[in-house]
């Protein structure tokens, strides 16, 4: 039997496993910011940030209010790994220089990837990521208000999904809004290390139990929504969106 024991350490990082998204934004000139980061988390339509102050990602976000934020999946990193030690601000900030970072102005041409139209908002989607979320801008935190030194560093950054488009292999059968989580395979970060999910799921949960429109009141009246999920095949006719 493996020890219970616990240690007291101070880890530099807490990534302690968190999906990569690839963050699309407008730069002043029109052209295109992607960032990869993993700081991310999201509840009902919302989607909260973490990104440094001085990141194009965040100014962009903060000056247009608009932003898409990709999913990358496990067949990605090569993608990721491209973009992941450039910046979009020039000259780059010390902060980073440190972690030897490089200004790339031409994040598309860097990585590959393919710029995609939005509907709702102006930066790109970006073609190769299976999920897509248009965005706009809710409030941003400070954070490290109550440390002297680094308070401002750092953004709490809060969007509201518009939209989300997502690649057709990963939905589920039989149901016209909903994820198959045993098709979506996203790549993760943990401690700046690529992983991805098991082939299969470890083990039965209990909130599966749960049927997923239970959690729609949770969508703000910004979604722009499809008709609610049902247990019925999608009929192939084109749907309309709620205007609510």
């Amino acid at each position: 039997m493996e020890s219970q024991s616990h240690s007291i350490i101070s880890p530099a990082i807490h990534y302690w496993g968190t999906p990569v998204v690839l963050v699309s934004s407008e730069n002043e000139d029109g052209t295109s910011n992607i960032a990869a980061m993993s700081s991310a988390w999201w509840l009902g339509d919302s989607c909260v940030l973490g990104l440094a102050a001085e990141s194009k990602t965040a100014q962009n976000i903060q000056r247009t209010q608009q932003c898409v934020l990709n999913l990358a999946d496990d067949s990605m990193a090569a993608y990721v790994n491209e973009l992941a030690d450039t910046t979009g601000v020039n000259p780059v900030p010390l902060a980073k220089q440190g972690r030897n970072y490089k200004f790339v102005k031409d994040k598309w041409t860097k990585s590959g990837l393919t710029p995609q139209p939005s509907d709702l908002v102006r930066p790109f989607r970006i073609a190769e990521c299976p999920a897509q979320m248009e965005c706009n801008l809710v409030k941003i935190n400070d954070l490290w208000s109550d440390s002297p030194g680094r308070a401002g560093l750092v953004k709490a950054i809060e969007v509201r999904v518009l939209r989300v488009h997502v690649m057709d292999r990963i939905r589920m059968d039989s149901h016209q809004n909903r994820i198959d989580p045993d098709k979506w395979n996203p790549l993760i970060m943990s401690f700046q290390h690529f992983y991805g999910l098991k082939s299969s799921k470890v083990s039965t949960s209990v909130l599966a139990r749960v049927d997923e429109e239970k959690y729609r009141p949770f969508q703000g009246g910004d979604v722009k929504k499809v008709p609610v999920d049902s247990a019925e095949p999608p009929t192939g006719k084109v749907f309309e969106e709620e205007t609510a």
